[in-house]
């Protein structure tokens, strides 16, 4: 097989559609989905004008999107979706309430020296974070208390992912060695059984050789 049969790139060419198919979305959503299915669990909280009404939140991390940005550089905006039910004690009485948050993190692959590639993450700030609330029936004081509850969420989310991305595992998955990963690749295109198969080769082909020229080695 000769290099004609394939069409030819130059490295830089190469280089670009290599980080294409490694930092793919699928591969992406792999690594981001780590969070899937993560409980969320904390209060009570105290919040409003003196922090008399108390909140508690609990619920779930969901399965990410992401969408590829257009750019010189290969980013990804990611999209989590989180469905949390949280409780307001409001000391006379206690509501519920369900709520679905969508929170944005933007990805970014970056060339490292030594043939590596680092996913730069850039967590959302608090109002970024969307906050849908479900609270059919409620009076007016109280949906004025969960739009306080609503900053109150988004604050929490924003710090909880950010939290999240920069724990020491997260950011050593963050980082690729691609050198590595070819290395055990190339251990593999000659295994022993490949070496076995190459000497029984070469032992047919020489004395198919010999068997072919044998006037020749008698003339020696």
């Amino acid at each position: 097989m000769e290099a004609d049969a394939f069409e030819l790139v130059s490295y830089e060419q190469w280089g670009a559609d290599f980080f294409a198919e490694a930092v793919s979305s699928e591969r992406i959503l792999g690594a981001v989905n780590n969070l899937a299915g993560q409980p969320i669990d904390f209060g009570p909280m105290g919040v409003g004008p003196g922090r008399i009404a108390k909140v508690r939140a609990f619920g779930a991390i969901g399965a990410a999107t992401a969408e590829r940005v257009e750019g010189p550089e290969i980013t990804y905006r990611v999209e989590l979706p989180v469905e949390l039910t949280f409780e307001l004690n409001l000391q006379v009485e206690t509501h519920t309430f369900h709520a679905e948050l969508l929170v944005p993190l933007t990805l970014r692959a970056r060339a490292v020296r030594g043939v590596r590639v680092f996913i730069d993450v850039t967590p959302p700030r608090s109002s970024d974070v969307q906050v849908r609330v479900q609270a059919e029936g409620i009076r007016a004081s109280i949906m004025q208390r969960v739009a306080n509850v609503e900053g109150e969420l988004r604050r929490f989310v924003a710090r909880y992912v950010a939290r999240e991305v920069s724990k020491p595992h997260v950011e050593a998955a963050r980082l690729i060695d691609v050198a590595a990963a070819i290395d055990r690749a190339w251990a593999h295109i000659s295994p022993e059984a490949t070496r076995h198969t190459v000497a029984e080769d070469l032992n047919e082909a020489l004395e198919t050789e010999i068997r072919e020229n044998e006037d020749t080695f008698l003339e020696m």
